[in-house]
């Protein structure tokens, strides 16, 4: 989405430092930050949601060390992966490309 405003902006009114979302190199530093953004703000939020909605799978005592200490860890914790991924790619990405 930003890429297309960019592109927009750069054909339309020419602003200086524009041309550098044309550059792969750039969006994809641009979207490593944001991830870890994402992933370091709404990380957290997302854990204690996810402890506090019990979202999680029982621990089966097999007699291991350690095993009960996990008791209460959410099991949904990739929706922080998946959302660091798909917003900055939606943001960054030329959609138009075959290879997004």
């Amino acid at each position: 989405m930003l890429y297309y405003l960019f592109e927009y902006l750069n054909q339309n009114y020419d602003f200086p430092g524009l041309r550098l979302f044309q550059y792969i190199t750039f969006r994809t530093s641009l979207a490593i930050i944001i991830s870890l953004l994402i992933t370091t703000v709404f990380g957290r939020r997302i854990i204690n949601y996810l402890q506090m909605m019990q979202v999680g799978e029982p621990v089966r005592n097999l007699g291991l060390e350690g095993q009960m200490q996990k008791q209460g860890t959410p099991t949904m914790g990739g929706i922080m992966i998946l959302l660091g991924i798909l917003i900055p790619t939606l943001l960054l990405a030329n959609l138009t490309n075959i290879y997004v």
